[in-house]
């Protein structure tokens, strides 16, 4: 059965998240660090709470195992992104960025040349702000996920 998991690390759609599965009744994983606040989604049905230690990746290293190649993980790490592709699972950005098998090479290829850039000093173009268009995109494509009208 589908579940969603949420790297709830800077997870600005968290809500819209919950709100779709629970629309379909599909169970919600939040995986989070201990500093990180979620003991307030505990009580909430279908809502499951992981919290891991803090550290690099932790959060990505207890999400995958999790998985099974019916999931959706809602996350803004590209390295996670490829891990949860390579498990046959699917990924989808909080701005409603669509992470594929396609394109994934190219998006790793660009985050290690923007950290190879900073490493040498040099400053790189943040995202751009959150918007509500971004909001509006991830709730539209979370729901053609989860309804089975893109793969």
């Amino acid at each position: 059965m589908t579940k969603v998991v949420v790297d709830a690390d800077a997870c600005p759609v968290m809500r819209e998240a919950i709100a779709a599965a629970r629309a379909r009744q599909i169970e919600v994983v939040v995986v989070g660090n201990e500093s990180q606040n979620l003991g307030r989604l505990s009580g909430q049905s279908g809502v499951t709470v992981v919290q891991v230690a803090s550290g690099p990746d932790a959060a990505d290293f207890a999400i995958i195992p999790l998985l099974t190649t019916e999931d959706v993980v809602v996350t803004a790490d590209i390295g996670l992104a490829a891990m949860v592709l390579g498990k046959g699972a699917r990924a989808l950005s909080p701005r409603g960025h669509r992470y594929t098998p396609a394109t994934i090479d190219s998006e790793l290829a660009v985050r290690y040349a923007e950290q190879k850039h900073r490493r040498a000093g040099k400053r790189t173009q943040g995202p751009p702000p959150f918007r509500d268009e971004d909001r509006d995109r991830f709730r539209r494509t979370l729901e053609d996920m989860l309804s089975g009208r893109v793969v």
